[in-house]
């Protein structure tokens, strides 16, 4: 789920739109007039990397409300499109999630990484409304944002574990500030799942598909789900990776951000460092969370908010935030007074990663550096994850958040007490628009969910809720696995070939149970105890599956940052 906004770079083509008659969009069916549009492709101008297949672009033009079409204002949509190589089952629309993920260039990434796939099924990106048009440099195509006046922020580090009734308001005025300057934009209450739904069933008209097959990773579940659920007759296969539970409350994911944070950093982060690295660390889980505490408090007597501190271990879906969380974890240590490095491939991966975040190696890193990239940028905030995650559905009350805040803080101290007095929903006062339905029986049978155990992106808990309450939907489980987004990101032949045999064979496996992959530096995996309820084995050896590595390496940090925290 999306709070940091992640900037990608893809141009596409524009659109000529053929015969809008006047009448046309009065018409019943809210697709009139615009089912005709003729679809203008044009190579995408993004640089196609090692591996990544290119791509055609088009703008599609939507109406700003599908519930009214006829109110005269549209919008557009960007979508692009990987030709299959060989015959075509169709088109699959991939979406990486947020909610505000880009898209378009997915498409490419996941056909190169998927080729018996790409093969068979046109790939098919889109950028969502109001994530505005990749690559684009023209004020029209850039994502609607949110104007929030910063002079309403508080000023100075904030520490959310202070429960003080100063630090409480302070906490308050950022979200406050964020619902008023985003309920103000006029796009917002168009700014929905229902809305784009709608959208995506166009693309499908004007793809020329009888039923548009879909794969979407964290948001893009409930995205998916919900297209399903409103389009039943024009659901393809369904593959729903790092879910979400859609037959519930899309917030009540957000809510559970606390626990499972706090579960992956207690039961499967902090064992790692004590195994990989213990002359740095520690080597024990003790050990660690002991000097863990005293570099956090080394940081706040520095001027670093230890709510940002906390939040780079918050969201580590990829291995790129566990190095990154790491990177800055090391230099803490060694500002005091620790000297030990990291196995010498490790260490060059902390470097690689401070230096690409940073611009310099772990050693030479500097409280400052850590602060000054860490700040968010209210300017620039986008208004789509606001927009959806508090538009979908009813919210709860600024109050309630805080008694959760309450609730979670003693418990999950990691995220815990900064979670409920941050979410911007508590201060959203638009009620919403449409209803979204739960997923109908008729399309259980097309639907696939893939979800990691440890995810602290978007919990195992909350996905296997949606299984339960959607017959004849099945799960493929990943054991051990703390990474959001599995499927063609983390070489597991057992994922991979699960959902590749649903999507060529029409073999949808069952209920089942695929192991995770070994950790960064480590051969094998070390079971956890955790939701899946598996026999596990003291540990299990590995060999991963065949491909790009680089290219891998490309698709999980983008669905990663795509949908971590702002």
């Amino acid at each position: 789920m999306n709070w940091r906004t992640a900037t990608l770079s893809l141009t596409c083509a524009s659109l000529i739109m053929v015969g809008l008659p006047a009448a046309a969009s009065a018409a019943a069916d809210p697709f009139a007039g615009y089912e005709n549009q003729q679809l203008t492709w044009s190579a995408c101008p993004f640089p196609a990397s090692d591996g990544v297949k290119p791509a055609q672009c088009a703008l599609v033009t939507v109406p700003r409300d599908w519930a009214n079409p006829a109110s005269g204002v549209d919008m557009k949509v960007s979508i692009s499109r990987v030709a299959a190589s060989g015959a075509s089952l169709g088109a699959i629309l991939v979406n990486p999630g947020g909610p505000g993920g880009q898209g378009t260039s997915l498409a490419g990434i996941l056909a190169g990484l998927e080729p018996s796939v790409s093969a068979r099924y046109d790939f098919v990106g889109m950028d969502p409304r109001g994530t505005g048009h990749e690559g684009y440099t023209k004020p029209e195509d850039q994502p609607v944002l949110c104007q929030v006046p910063t002079g309403r922020l508080p000023q100075g580090p904030l520490d959310a574990s202070d429960r003080s009734a100063a630090s409480i308001a302070a906490h308050q005025q950022i979200p406050r500030a964020i619902a008023e300057a985003c309920q103000s934009v006029a796009e917002s209450p168009f700014l929905t799942t229902w809305q784009t739904a709608h959208d995506m069933e166009l693309i499908r008209q004007l793809l020329g598909q009888a039923k548009l097959n879909y794969l979407g990773y964290s948001y893009g579940t409930w995205l998916g789900a919900k297209y399903a659920s409103l389009f039943p007759a024009s659901a393809g296969k369904i593959v729903l990776d790092s879910s979400v539970n859609w037959q519930g409350r899309l917030l009540a994911d957000f809510e559970d951000f606390p626990v499972i944070d706090q579960r992956q950093f207690d039961d499967v982060y902090v064992p790692w460092l004590t195994r990989t690295m213990p002359a740095v660390f520690g080597a024990t889980p003790a050990a660690v969370q002991q000097k863990w505490q005293q570099v956090r408090d080394y940081y706040k007597s520095q001027g670093l908010s230890p709510n940002n501190f906390n939040g780079v271990f918050v969201g580590m879906g990829s291995k790129f935030g566990w190095l990154l969380a790491t990177a800055v974890f090391q230099a803490g240590v060694k500002a005091l007074g620790g000297t030990a490095t990291a196995p010498a491939d490790l260490q060059s991966q902390l470097d690689d990663q401070s230096v690409k975040t940073f611009g310099k190696p772990v050693a030479a890193l500097t409280v400052q550096d850590v602060n000054t990239a860490l700040q968010p940028d209210y300017v620039k905030l986008a208004d789509v994850r606001e927009a959806v995650a508090c538009g979908d559905q009813p919210t709860k009350s600024a109050a309630w958040y805080k008694n959760l805040s309450d609730r979670q803080g003693p418990k999950y101290p990691l995220f815990g007490w900064a979670y409920g007095i941050s979410e911007t929903c508590g201060f959203w006062s638009d009620a919403p628009r449409q209803t979204l339905p739960d997923l109908p029986a008729s399309v259980a049978k097309n639907v696939l969910v893939v979800q990691g155990e440890f995810d602290p992106q978007t919990g195992y808990d909350q996905a296997h809720a949606a299984v339960a309450a959607a017959p004849g939907v099945s799960m493929v489980s990943v054991d051990d696995s703390p990474y959001h987004g599995q499927y063609a990101l983390t070489a597991n032949p057992c994922v991979d070939g699960m959902v590749n045999v649903f999507l060529l064979d029409n073999s949808r496996p069952g209920n089942t149970v695929c192991p995770g992959v070994p950790l960064m530096s480590e051969d094998q995996v070390f079971p956890v105890p955790g939701p899946v309820k598996t026999p596990k084995p003291a540990a299990r050896s590995f060999a991963p599956a065949a491909g790009p590595s680089a290219l891998r390496d490309q698709a999980q940090e983008f669905i990663s940052k795509t949908n971590s925290l702002r």
